[in-house]
């Protein structure tokens, strides 16, 4: 069998991984974005406000930053696993 196909299956990960990733992905993003777009939020109710960070966070999380985290955690179990 070649090398390349033994590689683990990594499936989906443990509840307290995901939050952990969830966490390390939503906190820094939320952070940058709200010092970022701050002043030009500012002047809109706070509903307004949550509402186009929360968009925001949530579109980055999901399509830049998860999938980048899944690759790393797949990584990471196939080096614990040799």
């Amino acid at each position: 069998m070649p090398e390349h196909a033994a590689a683990p299956h990594a499936g989906p990960p443990p509840r307290h991984h995901m939050a952990l990733m969830i966490w390390v992905a939503v906190f820094p993003t939320l952070t940058v974005l709200e010092l970022l777009f701050h002043r030009w939020l500012e002047h809109l109710p706070l509903v307004a406000q949550t509402l186009v960070l929360s968009a925001l966070v949530v579109l980055t999380v999901v399509y830049v930053l998860m999938p980048r985290l899944q690759r790393v955690r797949v990584r990471l179990l196939a080096r614990g696993s040799r």
